[in-house]
């Protein structure tokens, strides 16, 4: 039998190339600061060539939602496509050293095992060029019944809704967890992404596919197409589903903390103490990962999503997106666990 698990994602196998650089060179480069862009590889060369020095890091955002909550005692796994190559074995040793389940077949042929390009400037924002490569070869045969049925929650990367076979990947995933009784959950993963998926993401909302939602506030904003933050959430506070069901939002908002949604109320969670903010990859991905750790461990909402700022805070005081530090041992010092 399948061993049973507290969180199951599908996402993008990234692993990340992390340079710091400034805002010159990002304007020279013609990208968006703060935003995440699809490249294609000759531009993933390019950029490479231009960059500087260079750490390499297995990512992906599912994928450091994963580690995340394994590191906080959640039983996980995930489901995304490499290639067997370098980079595809270093992002598999990854995620199996960190006790994450991961039993996708690489494939054989085809693109590279993609990478994102993370530009870090002082000030510690992130700017991600994706070469997404064999990620988008995940297919609904990567799904397997079995492991998907056993996940309390299956938490799905909205990057990877590019891919027509991945959609499909998502709701088989959706109907299998939604018949076992088990919930999904969705990341909306950037604004650029809300942008072109807007109304999908919101049939997803209101056909009752998901049940978790997690957004930054401009991510948001932009699901509601809306310039006032407190609009959005009001937005995202009334919504319901076919079945005249609230869902549950969690909505981080940088260093105003993040906001509890559920049920026609709104409860706001302070952010944790930094000392210095370094690089803010994987800020919303650490915060969903102490969420849902929480939410494994039978917490109430607001000491998950406590949890959530908890780790989002600790991976942003270094440069990548894993975390460095005991997260158990800083949970326990704040009294979360």
């Amino acid at each position: 039998m399948t061993e049973p698990l507290d969180l199951l994602v599908l996402g993008n196998a990234i692993v990340d190339v992390i340079a710091r650089t400034d805002d010159a060179f990002l304007a020279a480069q013609g990208v968006t600061k703060g935003a995440m862009q699809l490249i294609d590889e000759p531009r993933a060369e390019a950029l490479f060539e231009a960059m500087g020095p260079a750490t390499i890091v297995s990512g992906g955002s599912g994928a450091n939602t994963a580690v995340g909550a394994a590191l906080l005692g959640a039983k996980t796994g995930f489901v995304g496509k490499v290639r067997n190559d370098e980079l595809g074995g270093l992002f598999s040793h990854d995620l199996k050293a960190t006790g994450v389940d991961f039993s996708v077949p690489a494939a054989a042929e085809g693109p590279a095992t993609a990478r994102c390009f993370v530009l870090v400037t002082p000030d510690g924002e992130r700017t991600m060029n994706t070469y997404l490569g064999a990620c988008q070869g995940l297919s609904p045969d990567d799904v397997d019944k079995a492991l998907v049925r056993s996940a309390r929650v299956v938490y799905l990367e909205g990057y990877l809704w590019d891919p027509p076979a991945a959609k499909e990947a998502f709701r088989k995933a959706s109907d299998i967890a939604h018949q076992a009784g088990n919930a999904v959950a969705l990341t909306l993963s950037d604004a650029f992404c809300v942008g072109r998926y807007r109304d999908e993401f919101l049939g997803l909302i209101r056909d009752g596919t998901i049940d978790i939602l997690f957004a930054n506030i401009g991510e948001l904003q932009s699901l509601f197409q809306t310039d006032d933050a407190e609009a959005a959430v009001a937005a995202l506070r009334d919504e319901r589903n076919a079945r005249g069901r609230h869902l549950l939002g969690l909505v981080t908002r940088s260093a105003d903390g993040a906001l509890v949604v559920q049920g026609g109320e709104v409860c706001a969670v302070e952010a944790s103490p930094v000392h210095e903010v370094v690089d803010t990859t994987g800020a919303g991905d650490l915060f969903a990962a102490g969420f849902l750790a929480g939410h494994a461990r039978g917490l109430d909402h607001v000491t998950s999503a406590r949890l959530g700022t908890l780790a989002a805070a600790e991976v942003i005081q270094h440069i990548g997106a894993r975390p460095q530090a005991d997260l158990v041992g800083l949970a326990k010092a704040r009294g979360l666990l």
